[in-house]
């Protein structure tokens, strides 16, 4: 078991120059409350400066709120990218952030929460109280509100409507936490501006810069599953949902207003219920990896000289997870010993034969949804192309899948999730560590097979053994997984540009 280990004090020289100068780069990393107002902000609040001796800095908005502040309505705290330190790697509170973050507090004790991550609840309290100025109660908490307040803004979904998505039973106890903690009604949030236009909801979906989401869909574009999937210039859209209740989402950039830069993606969702929408978010933010700190990152992975140019050149790398674990997973094991295109051929192949077409298709790209481990489990996937070794694992997996041996759950450990995937016949320490990366995001993942990256750190021409590249990424944890996308995006060659795609077309 991984202890957290305690956080070093706010510097408040930083915090300082950062709320002077309303450093996005800070966005997330520290709120500021003031004292003569009861409100807390972002770094980049665009208010007036209080006065010094009026401010107070928080690590995080839970903090803030536990000490009886209330968020700004300006520059909206709810929407500030996660402070990524704390729900990156495998120790204790990482691990249950990401928990309260998959909603796990809506349905089990404190208790039960502490026991996945191996603690008893007064420790996991008190670690939480000791590291994050918050309880876990008080953390989930904080996360639903902030969402709440959220829709409210954004959107014109019904409050009864917010309140279910937010997690909240009922409307009354939505109403009463709300004006508890923010000391106004629900409907005081009110606009008409709103983002509900022929059925398709829209949100911000904020990070930290820099953020490189050219690259980003770039990775995704040359991954994507023709019927289920679309990349073009702007953005990323797919289906989702079920064969019942399919819907769609894109996720392109924020377009800029006036001479601000929006440091955020625009999220398009049709046919998601209420209830699933904080799950949504929280999927695409991992998918995106929105929460990342790229200071703490490139100061980590710099020690090391050949990862130091190319963090230069491409400061704002992210790692593009997926969507679906499943679909990742049926990726890599078609993707063992065979390029990226050839993959993407078969897994195209596959997603047609087995997946579930939509009656009414979204878009002459959108038309079908990929299959499920239950249509995959005993399917024959010879006559896709698949050799009898690999179709035989895609079956293994999914009746893995099905009976618990193995899952895409993101707070366990590295070493946790990769043993109970190799642990399964035909997957490798290769397919593992990259259902790892690609499927939870984890940040440590670390291919050591995979011949590109033992081709792209030496600069000699040679080839670095899968011993030589692991001993040698020693100094870039708990970051390897960055590492990996920086070599992976040196490698590659150089991507042609997509014409756009329209979602929502019949």
């Amino acid at each position: 078991m991984l202890l957290t280990p305690a956080p070093d004090p706010l510097d408040l020289r930083v915090c300082e120059q950062a709320r002077l100068s309303r450093d996005a780069r800070f966005d997330g990393l520290f709120f500021i409350a003031v004292t003569s107002t009861r409100i807390y902000c972002r770094p980049m609040c665009p208010a007036p400066s209080p006065k010094p001796s009026n401010i107070v800095y928080y690590r995080n908005a839970a903090a803030a709120e536990a000490a009886g502040f209330r968020p700004c309505l300006r520059c909206r705290p709810e929407l500030s990218p996660a402070d990524g330190s704390w729900r990156r790697g495998d120790a204790a509170v990482a691990r249950a952030l990401k928990l309260i973050e998959a909603g796990a507090l809506a349905e089990l004790s404190l208790a039960e929460l502490a026991g996945k991550v191996g603690l008893g609840e007064r420790q996991l309290r008190r670690l939480f109280s000791d590291r994050l100025g918050a309880t876990p109660i008080g953390v989930h908490g904080t996360r639903r509100l902030l969402f709440a307040k959220q829709l409210l803004t954004e959107t014109e979904l019904p409050i009864t409507q917010v309140a279910l998505a937010a997690g909240f039973g009922s409307l009354t106890r939505f109403n009463t936490a709300f004006r508890d903690e923010y000391r106004m009604a629900p409907r005081a949030l009110r606009k008409r501006e709103g983002a509900v236009a022929s059925g398709t909801l829209t949100l911000r979906m904020n990070y930290r810069p820099p953020y490189d989401f050219a690259a980003m869909l770039d990775f995704l574009r040359g991954r994507a599953l023709p019927g289920v999937e679309a990349v073009d210039a702007s953005g990323y859209a797919r289906v989702i949902g079920t064969s019942a209740a399919p819907g769609w989402l894109r996720v392109s950039a924020w377009p800029s207003s006036g001479k601000t830069n929006e440091h955020a993606l625009k999220l398009q969702l049709h046919g998601a219920l209420p209830a699933d929408l904080l799950a949504i978010v929280h999927r695409l933010r991992r998918m995106f990896d929105l929460d990342a700190d790229p200071q703490a990152i490139a100061k980590a992975l710099s020690v090391d000289t050949r990862l130091r140019p190319l963090l230069k050149k491409r400061p704002g790398l992210r790692l593009p997870s997926g969507w679906d674990g499943f679909e990742i997973a049926v990726r890599a094991i078609v993707g063992q010993q065979v390029s990226v295109a050839a993959a993407r051929t078969v897994t195209s192949r596959l997603a047609q034969r087995f997946g579930t077409v939509l009656p009414t298709p979204f878009s002459p790209e959108l038309v079908h949804l990929f299959p499920t481990p239950e249509a995959l489990a005993d399917a024959d996937l010879t006559a896709i192309g698949l050799t009898r070794a690999r179709a035989a694992t895609v079956n293994t997996v999914a009746r893995a899948l099905l009976d618990g041996r193995v899952d895409f759950r993101t707070e366990r450990t590295l070493e946790d999730l990769v043993s109970r995937w190799v642990a399964l016949p035909g997957i490798g320490p290769w397919t593992a560590n990259y259902i790892a990366l690609r499927a939870t995001g984890h940040p440590d993942a670390f291919p050591a097979d995979d011949l590109v990256l033992q081709k792209a750190v030496p600069t000699d021409g040679s080839r670095m053994t899968a011993k030589a590249l692991t001993s040698r990424a020693e100094s870039w944890r708990p970051w390897r997984a960055y590492a990996v996308i920086q070599l992976w995006r040196d490698s590659m060659p150089a991507a042609r540009t997509p014409a756009k795609v329209v979602v929502g077309a019949t």
